[in-house]
């Protein structure tokens, strides 16, 4: 593959860094009874997003590894929704941003998709 030499090339790496920071920024924002559990969980999960496809691409020798971290990358994406979500129930953030981080999130959930659908195209020619 050559268009990406490293984690740090793709487009859903850094986005996903993006929103992580996103995550705390707004996280800053919520009461502090939730330091230990709202807050801890969101930033929690929306830096293990980037965390895992870095680790996938550091996989990419072994193709079921690099999808099965991919996976994982998904799952955290998911749970970040899930918790953007309770957010929203307990009224820290609008309908509106609620909506736009869930947009954000889904479009990494694509793109993940995409990788693992794709993942002979990352791990050919790596050894």
């Amino acid at each position: 593959m050559g268009f990406a030499n490293s984690f740090r090339d793709l487009e859903v790496y850094r986005l996903s860094r993006e929103l992580a920071k996103e995550i705390f920024e707004i996280t800053k924002k919520f009461p502090v009874e939730e330091r230990y559990s709202l807050t801890d969980q969101v930033r929690r999960s929306s830096r293990s997003v980037g965390a895992q496809i870095a680790e996938a691409w550091a996989k990419r020798r072994y193709e079921k590894h690099f999808v099965s971290k991919l996976t994982d990358a998904d799952g955290e994406q998911q749970e970040t929704q899930h918790w953007i979500e309770v957010a929203f129930d307990c009224e820290y953030i609008t309908k509106e941003l609620m909506k736009n981080l869930q947009d954000k999130y889904s479009s990494i959930g694509k793109m993940l998709g995409t990788m693992m659908s794709k993942s002979n195209q990352f791990c050919q020619n790596i050894h």
